[in-house]
Order: structure tokens, then C-alpha cells, then sequence
């Protein structure tokens, strides 16, 4: 069950890529997930949702007391007007709200008096600009990532506002980026995106001289963390703080909402404050910024690494196939790798979520062992579980 502070007037809104992402959220303490559907999101290449799931997902959400929000935020072309409007129209009785970006997306949603989020795509930056969504409807409006305090607070005296607080950041204006269609004819700004900025460049003039730099990610930005001045961030009327992340793993979804949650409703003191920037670097990230909030970035807000800079990665090990309520214990069949006494593990299923716990004890054959491997049968005490749960083990990626 979400655990929140109901005095609490700052919305956590939180990614949710599949339905192991949505319980994550849900049992970490979001108030609020966005998702996507199959079509017109920018995340294409995350699991996303089906019309058929919307039910499901409502169920869900209304039971925990959480808002959902669909997000349909990609530029439309006209020969997909009628498949929008569809998906659109039988959405209605299920979301809480859509988060857009074309124009074309507003009309269908107040034809069909839906609420309406203004995306970030929309590159939002100053006062006229909210204004003239406030007078076509908005309900709320997802800001430029590329402004700073002062300017948000200004914006925030008009109309609701949301705002990133942790996640991916891109280098080009609001994430409106051409490079993955111009190289690899796959568009940002239809979801597709490459990440072709991820790479290491080489920096050469036409005649071939080339530049000696200290860091060749010369297009990959650092992850935004704006933890280490959240107080600062709850002072600004920000309505609604988001997380980026519907590509990310349920065990990311679940450690950043459960950190920021403690964050919104408290204020950290300094050993909370490193705990917990201790725990977000265990899952995925690459390296973290404070973004434009209290400065605008310099070459020290680029990543030093192509992949993760996670301390921390998930190693499958095997499936649940049976668990018994009354004893608490799950049975486990190793399809990969080993396990041993003391072991961290993550156990992720679409009506668990994610579940964090420690091997105490473990049996195979009603014998006690210290360790399992591959190809092996074996019990385990664990939470309330389910059939058909993964299993992972939690490795420490800086121990040899």
C-alpha cells in the first residue's frame, strides 16, 4: 500500500513502464504514474501499455489512492488523426488526465472534456507562453527543463506546474533533438529515439586537425538530481515533482519515488541527505546534475561513462513456481547463475512490484545449504510473493 503524507500539497508523479513499474511506484509512495500506450508516446521503445490495460491500470491506481496520467505527447500527422482520437476517446473513463503536446491532441481532449497536461516537448519558458495554455484549457504544464528557479517560481504564480526532479537529461532544448532521425532515421520526437548522444565523439576540423578534449561524451548529459536542494524546490509552488524514467527497471522506479517521497514529506538532515544519494546511485544513472535550477550547466554537468554508473546491477537467477502463505516461503527454480547466505535479492512481478530482502536461510530437499546454483531446486523464506515472480541477485558492481 502507497504510504504518503496526505499533508503533503506537492504531487510525486512517477514513471511507469509496464505493470511491475506501476506497483514499484505504487508501493514506494507515488501519488501520481504517467505511462504509455502503444502509439503517439516518447518512449516507443519501452514496454507501454494497450488500449486493453487501461481497465486494469485504473483498477490499480484507484484502489491506492493514485492518479494516472496518459501520455500522448509526440508530433501527429494527419493520417493518424482518426487512430488518435480513438485511443483518446476510449481512454476517457479511465485516465485522470493526458500529457500532450500537439495542438491536435488538446482539441480531441476538450471535445472530449478530458484534462489536459501541456508535455515539456512544448519547451514551456515563460509567462505569455502558460498563459495562453491556462486560457486554451490546461489544466497543468510540464515546464522547459531549461529553466532556473527564479524563473520557475515567476511561471508558478499563474497556473499549476510540474517539474522534473530526477532522470535522464537531454542535451538539446526540452528533449526536441533531430541527430537519432538524421542518422539512423529514427525521430526523438516520435519516441524512437537512439541515443546517439550517448556515444564518445572526436572532435576534427575539415583539413582533419583535431581537438585533444578531457571528456569525448561531449553530447551526453548527467542525470538530473535535485535532491541536494529539494527544500529549496518545495518553496517554489511547484504543484507536481516528476521523475523521468518509463524505460527504467522496476527496482529504479521503486528506490528514486521511495527517496523523494521521505524527501517531500521531511525535511532530510545531512546523513539522510548522503543515505539517500547513496541509494540513487546504486540504480541506474550516469552521474548526477542540478540541470539549469541553480545554474547553467558547464562541462562538469557531462557524463564520463557510455552505460550506467550504477554501484549496483541485478543478476536473474530464477522464477518463483510455488509459495506457501502460511510458512512464507517461496520455491525457487535456479535457471541462471548461484545464490548464497547473505545475499541481497529483488523479487519483481507484475502484482508484487519489487521486493528487497536478504537470504536468511535456504533449503533443498528439507536440508539446509549455504548456497544454490543453476539447474537446482530450493526454498526460501520471503515475503508475500507470488507464482510466476522473478528472482534476482543484488551484485555490488565495485567488489571483485
Amino acid at each position: 500500500m502507497k504510504s504518503t503524507n496526505k499533508k503533503s500539497k506537492i504531487e510525486l508523479l512517477s514513471p511507469a513502464g509496464d505493470f511491475e513499474c506501476l506497483q514499484a511506484a505504487i508501493q514506494a509512495g507515488a501519488d501520481a504514474v504517467y505511462f504509455g500506450l502503444q502509439n503517439f508516446n516518447m518512449r516507443a521503445r519501452a514496454k507501454n501499455f494497450r488500449l486493453k490495460d487501461l481497465p486494469k491500470i485504473r483498477e490499480i491506481c484507484k484502489k491506492n489512492e493514485v492518479k494516472n496520467y496518459l501520455t500522448l505527447n509526440t508530433i501527429i500527422y494527419d493520417k493518424e488523426l482518426k487512430k488518435l482520437e480513438s485511443i483518446i476517446k476510449k481512454s476517457k473513463p479511465y485516465v485522470d488526465a493526458i500529457i500532450c503536446s500537439d495542438i491536435a491532441v488538446i482539441l480531441i481532449c476538450k471535445k472530449y472534456k478530458i484534462p489536459f497536461h501541456v508535455s515539456t516537448q512544448c519547451s514551456i519558458s515563460n509567462s505569455e507562453t502558460a498563459r495562453f495554455y491556462e486560457k486554451i484549457g490546461a489544466e497543468r504544464v510540464i515546464l522547459a527543463r531549461e529553466l532556473n528557479l527564479s524563473q520557475i517560481k515567476k511561471i508558478s504564480r499563474i497556473l499549476p506546474i510540474e517539474t522534473f526532479v530526477h532522470g535522464a537529461m537531454c542535451v538539446s532544448v526540452s528533449g526536441r533533438c533531430f541527430t537519432s532521425q538524421f542518422l539512423f532515421d529514427k525521430s526523438a520526437n516520435r519516441g524512437e529515439c537512439l541515443h546517439p548522444c550517448r556515444r564518445l565523439y572526436n572532435v576534427k576540423d575539415e583539413e582533419g586537425n583535431e581537438l585533444r578534449i578531457d571528456n569525448n561524451f561531449i553530447l551526453s548529459a548527467k542525470d538530473l538530481c535535485a535532491l541536494p536542494f529539494i527544500e529549496k524546490l518545495k518553496k517554489a509552488n511547484i504543484k507536481a515533482f516528476k521523475i523521468e524514467g518509463r524505460n527504467r527497471e522496476p527496482e529504479y522506479v521503486y528506490a528514486v519515488t521511495k527517496i523523494y517521497r521521505k524527501a517531500i514529506d521531511k525535511r532530510l538532515t545531512k546523513k539522510e541527505l548522503e543515505e539517500s544519494i547513496k541509494e540513487l546511485k546504486k540504480v541506474y544513472n550516469k552521474g548526477f546534475s542540478s540541470g539549469f535550477y541553480l545554474r547553467t550547466p558547464t562541462s562538469d554537468d557531462f557524463t564520463e561513462t557510455e552505460n550506467s554508473s550504477a554501484t549496483h546491477h541485478k543478476e536473474f537467477i530464477g522464477k518463483i513456481y510455488h509459495y506457501y502463505s502460511r510458512i512464507n516461503v517461496g520455491l525457487i527454480r535456479m535457471n541462471a547463475g548461484k545464490i548464497k547466505i547473505g545475499d541481497e535479492i529483488f523479487i519483481i512481478g507484475k502484482i508484487t512490484g519489487v521486493l528487497k530482502t536478504k537470504v536468511e536461510s535456504m533449503q533443498r530437499n528439507h536440508q539446509q545449504i549455504n548456497e544454490a546454483k543453476k539447474g537446482e531446486e530450493i526454498g526460501i523464506k520471503l515475503p508475500l510473493c507470488r507464482k510466476g515472480d522473478e528472482v534476482y541477485k543484488i551484485v555490488n558492481n565495485h567488489k571483485n
